[in-house]
């Protein structure tokens, strides 16, 4: 357990004094400030209003900007180190391969978890401040979220990081994943299942198998406990899951996902040939 946080401690360090994390934090914070200067507290969109507006938006564009982050800067854990001989280095200390790859990744978590809640809470911050009323229950719930959904995608990024035997190719297999996942899943392979008629039970199954979806549609829930904005899968979905039963399925299975990749990213590296 000791060399599992100190492995995780210098991750923390190396990232907080890298270019990206920066950026990263910028990007989160310019987002929050860029929401309420915009006035999204004062409109008015089916009866909501105030800082629940500004808060499913922002998980919104989360939802786009973080696992892209969080996969680019992941894949390049293993596959960067193995291009730069540190293994050699690391097998020369008394750190085991369990506490150097958990170590990396929960160390990892910590650093692209904490710019984005940092940014929700200081939106609740500045709502109070000027006297907005504050959703508890949704602050609570969109921090789950993001745990679960930052989670995910880590584990996604070190399995691939795992098996890229270059930190190129690490890359640019988690760039397409990012596309697959946000663009190519709800827009070309759901048109095409719609096209062919498949049963709607089959399409919603596909479409919430996608941990991104499943975040999506769980901030939406929240905000529009009937699901309006989906239109006609939203009978489909709250049928078979109803709100409670949905808001779980978001919380555990992005996190189970990720454990899953992440236990399945360890499997490959332990036994792989590490130079």
């Amino acid at each position: 357990m000791k060399h599992l946080m100190l492995t995780a401690v210098a991750d923390v360090s190396e990232s907080l004094r890298s270019r990206w994390f920066m950026i990263y934090s910028l990007v989160f914070g310019g987002v929050v400030v860029a929401l309420f200067i915009s006035g999204l507290t004062e409109s008015r969109v089916m009866g909501f209003s105030g800082l629940s507006r500004v808060l499913v938006t922002y998980l919104q564009i989360t939802m786009a900007i973080l696992p892209l982050f969080v996969l680019i800067t992941t894949v390049r854990s293993v596959a960067g180190d193995r291009e730069a001989g540190i293994f050699e280095y690391m097998l020369s200390l008394p750190v085991s391969l369990r506490s150097w790859f958990w170590g990396k990744l929960i160390g990892r978590f910590f650093v692209v978890f904490l710019p984005v809640v940092l940014a929700m809470f200081g939106a609740v911050i500045w709502g109070s401040m000027k006297g907005v009323e504050i959703p508890w229950t949704q602050v609570l719930f969109y921090t789950g979220f993001l745990i679960s959904l930052s989670w995910c995608f880590l584990g996604i990024g070190m399995l691939i990081s795992t098996l890229a035997r270059s930190s190129d190719v690490a890359t640019g297999s988690a760039f397409m994943l990012w596309l697959v996942l946000l663009l190519f899943l709800d827009l070309i392979l759901l048109g095409m299942l719609v096209q062919g008629n498949w049963p709607s039970e089959s399409v919603i199954a596909i479409a919430l198998a996608n941990p991104l979806q499943v975040f999506r549609t769980a901030s939406m829930l929240l905000f529009d406990p009937q699901l309006v904005l989906l239109g006609p899968s939203a009978y489909v979905i709250l049928d078979h899951f109803g709100e409670k039963g949905f808001l779980s399925w978001a919380l555990i299975y992005p996190a189970a996902l990720g454990s899953l990749c992440a236990s399945l990213g360890y499997m490959i590296f332990r036994r792989g040939d590490l130079p």
